[in-house]
């Protein structure tokens, strides 16, 4: 069996999965692992660092020659930044969290692949009337941010699917096996954006510490919460909130962003106790799937593992 979909067609690659732009630890060596294993790379440009960009495009564009890709937070990139990152040859660019109309147009002025994110129909309504080329469809299980009262990937996909058609869709969100993969694909989209377990890789820019942390967390474990980005001073937008595992500080103010976002004592011991050792430095952004992660592997592995387990799911389904 081969999971040959529009999504591989359109990119020339072999399958159907592609790594999530997660910032701070998708970063070159990951993305081209993934590339290199037969999916699609896409670099986590997050905010538009160019320092941070132009040192990893260097590690990703030295380390293969098969597609990759860059994605940004749209809130947060710049249009010279955008411009820097065209000018390097992407495949494609990615937009996620929040308005994609301001830079729709250059990309694919520069006949580059559009991939914009959406966590609601209204935001997949305003992809398509922008001119997205792939949709990514993230339902509420996934890490990191997201929509705090969104829907799950099993009942957010297909709606999406049909909503787009014929736009390819990524299902996003509680995927981390070959089964998620294969009910991502009956669902209707052409492949999977797969985050949290590419974090438990050796290519992943994360401290090992949060690896440690993904491979022995459960789903039970996490939560989604605005907390940890109100006592960090994130300037993430207050619309989206990030689902991460067990922290202090969530415990302790869960359910109080309000009285927490105007606690400036509160807000100060949180980064006192970053800079004494007590607090880790980031929060471990995970999804509900962290579960089916027990060990760290090398990204390729982590792709055909996938991809394999998706053609045995796929086998027993329909066998008989």
């Amino acid at each position: 069996m081969t999971l040959s979909t529009v999504f591989t067609e359109m990119f020339g690659i072999r399958h159907p999965v592609a790594l999530a732009p997660m910032g701070g630890s998708a970063g070159g060596a990951l993305a081209a692992a993934v590339s290199e294993g037969g999916g699609l790379g896409i670099l986590g440009g997050g905010q538009g660092d160019l320092e941070w960009l132009d040192r990893e495009l260097s590690i990703l564009t030295d380390s293969t020659d098969r597609p990759w890709s860059v994605g940004f937070l749209t809130w947060a990139v710049d249009a010279a930044v955008m411009e820097w990152t065209l000018e390097r040859g992407p495949a494609a660019v990615m937009l996620s969290f929040g308005d994609p109309a301001p830079f729709a147009e250059r990309v694919r002025a520069a006949d580059v692949t559009l991939i914009v994110q959406v966590t609601g129909l209204e935001e997949a309504r305003q992809a398509v009337d922008v001119g997205a080329d792939v949709i990514v469809a993230q339902g509420t299980e996934a890490g990191g941010h997201g929509a705090p009262r969104g829907r799950s990937t099993l009942t957010f996909v297909p709606v999406v699917a049909d909503l787009v058609a014929p736009l390819p869709v990524l299902a996003a969100g509680g995927i981390a096996d070959g089964r998620g993969l294969a009910a991502a694909l009956t669902l209707g989209a052409a492949g999977a954006l797969v985050g949290t377990r590419f974090q438990a890789t050796f290519e992943a820019l994360v401290d090992p510490s949060t690896a440690k942390a993904i491979v022995e967390g459960r789903g039970d474990d996490t939560e989604r919460s605005r907390v940890l980005d109100i006592a960090r001073g994130s300037r993430w937008p207050s619309k989206y909130a990030a689902r991460t595992l067990g922290h202090p500080y969530l415990d302790r103010w869960r359910g109080r962003e309000a009285e927490l976002a105007s606690d400036t004592s509160a807000i100060q011991a949180y980064q006192d106790g970053v800079a004494r050792g007590e607090l880790p430095p980031l929060p471990v952004w995970a999804g509900e799937a962290v579960d089916l992660i027990d060990n760290l592997e090398p990204a390729a592995d982590v792709v055909r593992a996938m991809v394999d387990g998706a053609e045995a799911a796929l086998a027993r389904a329909t066998s008989g």
